[in-house]
């Protein structure tokens, strides 16, 4: 009798200490879940802010290239018989710069 006491003690110790260790192992995976949920919203936000992003830099890029398109038509480096010299004259580049 006293043996099957000591045995349902064993057990008794036993069963609350896999159940302490299933609520440990349950609250790490929570933990590991919402760390994970929360990485995943701050990537979501970095993307978002990242495509917006892109968007406005295609837009300039869209500008910058009708501004040039607009200056090579009246640029005189690109009109002068020299424009293959590796120097250009120094008044021709002056007349493009912006004053």
């Amino acid at each position: 009798v006293l043996q099957t006491h000591e045995e349902d003690d064993r057990k008794v110790r036993r069963r609350e200490k896999n159940r302490v260790a299933a609520q440990r192992s349950r609250k790490k995976q929570t933990q590991k879940a919402d760390k994970l949920h929360e990485e995943y919203e701050s990537l979501e936000q970095e993307n978002t802010s990242l495509k917006r992003e892109i968007g406005k830099l295609t837009d300039e890029m869209k500008h910058l290239s009708e501004v040039l398109k607009d200056h090579e038509k009246i640029c005189p480096l690109l009109h002068c018989t020299m424009n293959f010299v590796t120097v250009p004259r120094p008044d021709a580049l002056t007349s493009c710069l912006p004053r």
